[in-house]
């Protein structure tokens, strides 16, 4: 496992990616924005209030808004930085020479993705002062927080580890970030589409006026990231999804399983793909 996790491609790749003065400029862009959305909300919601209060529901609507927000992010820059960590190598002719070390292709894998993600976590850690501003008008419990934390974790995996199989498997890192991109908008905007649909069939299909059950419903809403983070905010659409699917599993296990697989084959592809002309021994 050391070996793994500690190697090489590892220190090189987080070298690479923190040494640019370009990368921890962008933090700071990003802190400053976050950080004015924030200061703006705040003084837009006093102003509005006759008595110049700014209350904890409010409050709550700041978490809420900059949770998306971090999850817009998420799903744009995930594809982008995964979908040519593999391909690039393949178009520059590195990777022959990678290959030809001691390193196994679940060793260069492992890194190319921990890599990748590692400078989107650094920028949700660095968001997280940003929170605690919210903690001051209260409204949110520290539960909350490292909820929402764990799923941006989990979800940067997902679709890292997909954009890494992309590019293992496309040789162009064009129609690798396409492709990924494409992956990405399909699961954040496809899935909620079809959900929808799937809501109102079973509204439109139902008899003496309570909604059939159509368990599509469900199993595109345990795929759409969006539609997760916001059952853990408002349980009421929990609700209203198991009302409409008859399937009563909370909405986050079934995303944590689904996704868990998804994790799982697409590191083990890449991994097999990686070398797919090399036999052993």
């Amino acid at each position: 496992m050391k070996n793994i996790i500690t190697n090489p491609v590892l220190n090189k790749e987080f070298k690479l990616r923190f040494r640019s003065f370009k990368s921890f400029l962008g933090i700071l862009f990003y802190l400053l924005a976050i950080g004015i959305i924030i200061v703006g909300f705040v003084f837009i919601e006093s102003l509005s209030n006759t008595q110049g209060f700014f209350k904890p529901a409010q409050s709550r609507s700041i978490f809420i808004m900059l949770s998306f927000l971090q999850l817009a992010l998420i799903l744009f820059i995930t594809p982008g930085l995964t979908a040519g960590v593999i391909s690039s190598e393949r178009e520059r002719q590195t990777l022959n020479i990678m290959l030809t070390t001691t390193q196994s292709s679940a060793s260069i894998i492992l890194s190319k993705l921990i890599s990748s993600i590692s400078y989107l976590l650094l920028l949700i850690i660095a968001s997280l002062p940003l929170y605690s501003f919210v903690f001051l008008f209260g409204g949110i419990s520290p539960g909350q927080v490292l909820t929402t934390i764990s799923f941006y974790i989990f979800t940067m995996i997902a679709f890292g580890s997909v954009g890494v199989m992309f590019s293992t498997l496309i040789r162009k890192t064009i129609v690798s970030m396409v492709t990924s991109y494409g992956v990405t908008l399909f699961m954040a905007g496809g899935t909620a589409f079809l959900t929808l649909i799937f809501m109102q069939l079973a509204m439109r299909y139902g008899y003496s006026g309570t909604p059939s059950s159509n368990p599509f419903v469900y199993f595109m809403a345990m795929l759409n990231p969006p539609i997760i983070l916001l059952s853990t905010f408002e349980p009421e659409f929990t609700k209203e999804i198991a009302t409409n699917s008859g399937i009563n599993i909370p909405l986050w296990i079934s995303y944590l399983i689904s996704y868990t697989v998804i994790i799982i084959g697409a590191v083990f592809i890449s991994i097999k793909k990686l070398r797919p002309n090399m036999k052993k021994g």
